[in-house]
């Protein structure tokens, strides 16, 4: 197991390094702190959209909190210090200028987002909790979901980081998550937070420092350990700040403003706006395919609400048949459910799950094109050698008008086939005579080589003792063999590892050894 897991870090670390490195030079915090915060508000304005933010801040909303800068207050350097010194933390909360700007942010800029933000998590809060005291990891890192995603299970970053804990594809899969068409365990606050749980874990266990796992859980344990190692191996965050990629920089203060907010809002005159969403919820094992509409329209739930309280169902599909998956319900719906559970999974059941779903086969489809107006139709016959593009050229048609007058998909044609081609009326006489012509007068008219390209054979590649000889259409063994006096099919076989001739393909490299 513990071999496993270096193995796991080893290959972590390195997909990790490959992330850009910090220039030393720039010595910009502030600006670190501005870019980093990006991410940031946009996670804050989706929030707003989640069904139940948007329910709660239409009936709590007041006004008063959009008060201008110049009416909330702003406190000195010394105020914030004592106030992070006081907070119950085993993480250390250090007060800098960059620090501050991120408190300017959370109190000032997006105060309204922040109002739903701290609502929320009296309902998110003490999920995580629990689950990161299972793990001995300290509660006070519940605070990173702030950074991660504003505590929106549906956020999704520019790069594809999903969820409240913001996990990419592969290091999902490495913590146990279901990601398929149907769920995305990402987006489950339960099974994210035992994952995120996991990785802190691990993290500690490689860096022994929490500070150093905040900031290796945003870029990665590769570019930690790269910038201890430029630093003749110092482990302190602050110490090897400007080593550490430019969004990490910002993220450590980020996280140590969040600390300060969530506990010190009263004091920047911030109301919570609690959410339209019931903060007793119980969870059900589903058994069978589920819709949430049928919940819904059975048991009275607005959908939009069973859709927030169960993120990680994409196409609000439960895939339960065969298997077992969570549904989250209010509690006061928890007696009705079971009560009803029979008339859910058979109301509109043929609606949301029709068998021809599970049997349903692509089918070809063809249509009849419709002959251009004003043009006439010739027919032209596949010869041997024939493509789809010396046939363009010429009758002077483009390649895709050719496809479509004929229903071809792709580039195949047959010796033999009938290709219809529509051409002005006063061009009839100039291109009714191609049909019968050869290869060579046909592309003397275009000014093209008259070579058919089945004639056309590049000369063998000569390499040591060996003549290298790429395989054209219609080449058998014996054909190849002919070519070099006293080379037998067997030699080429045993040389080129073949069982048979049936494994030539055209466009192959062979190798033959010419007898002298």
């Amino acid at each position: 197991m513990f071999k496993s897991k270096i193995i796991f870090f080893s290959i972590f670390s390195l997909l990790f390094s490959l992330n850009s490195i910090a220039d030393e030079r720039e010595k910009d915090s502030l600006k670190f702190g501005v870019e980093y915060y990006s991410n940031f508000e946009d996670n804050l304005d989706s929030l707003l959209n989640i069904w139940y933010v948007k329910n709660a801040i239409k009936v709590n909303y007041n006004p008063i909190y959009d008060n201008s800068y110049a009416d909330i207050p702003e406190f000195s350097d010394s105020v914030y210090i004592e106030r992070l010194k006081n907070l119950p933390s085993v993480i250390n909360l250090p007060y800098n200028s960059i620090v501050r700007n991120y408190i300017h942010v959370y109190t000032k800029k997006r105060r309204e987002n922040v109002q739903a933000m701290i609502g929320l998590s009296d309902y998110y809060f003490p999920i995580i909790e629990e689950i990161f005291e299972g793990y001995g990891i300290p509660t006070e890192l519940k605070y990173m979901a702030i950074i991660e995603s504003a505590l929106n299970p549906n956020a999704v970053s520019r790069v594809g980081a999903t969820g409240m804990w913001q996990f990419m594809y592969g290091t999902a899969r490495m913590y146990n998550l279901t990601v398929n068409s149907y769920v995305d365990e990402r987006r489950d606050p339960v099974k994210s937070a035992h994952a995120a749980a996991k990785f802190m874990q691990d993290l500690y266990s490689m860096f022994n420092d929490w500070t150093l796992v905040i900031a290796a859980y945003n870029c990665g344990p590769g570019n930690v350990n790269k910038a201890i190692r430029r630093t003749g191996g110092k482990r302190d965050f602050w110490e090897i700040y400007y080593y550490l990629p430019r969004e990490t920089r910002g993220y450590v203060p980020a996280y140590i403003a969040a600390a300060y907010t969530m506990n010190y809002y009263q004091e920047h005159y911030i109301s919570p706006v609690i959410p339209k969403i019931s903060m007793a919820t119980d969870t059900i094992m589903i058994n069978d395919n589920l819709h949430l509409k049928q919940v819904s329209e059975v048991l009275g739930i607005p959908y939009q609400l069973l859709r927030d309280l169960n993120p990680q169902y994409k196409i609000d599909i439960i895939p339960a048949k065969g298997t077992k998956y969570p549904i989250t319900i209010p509690m006061d719906f928890t007696g009705r459910f079971i009560f009803f559970q029979d008339s859910i999974y058979r109301y509109k059941d043929s609606l949301f799950f029709t068998a021809d779903n599970t049997i349903k086969s692509p089918q070809k489809s063809y249509y009849i094109p419709q002959a251009p107006t004003g043009k006439e139709k010739l027919v032209y016959t596949v010869k041997s050698g024939d493509n789809l593009g010396f046939i363009s050229e010429w009758y002077n048609v483009g390649l895709s008008d050719l496809r479509y007058w004929n229903n071809i998909r792709g580039n195949t044609i047959r010796v033999g086939q009938n290709i219809a081609i529509y051409v002005s009326k006063s061009n009839v006489s100039k291109y009714s005579s191609i049909n019968t012509m050869s290869f060579e007068d046909k592309q003397r008219r275009v000014g093209k080589s008259v070579i058919p390209p089945d004639e056309i054979q590049p000369a063998p590649v000569v390499t040591g003792n060996y003549v290298y000889y790429k395989v054209r259409s219609g080449d058998t063994l014996w054909d190849i063999a002919k070519k070099y006096p006293g080379v037998t099919e067997s030699d080429i076989m045993k040389l080129n590892n073949m069982s048979s001739g049936r494994s030539l393909k055209a466009g192959q490299t062979i190798k033959i050894m010419p007898k002298s």
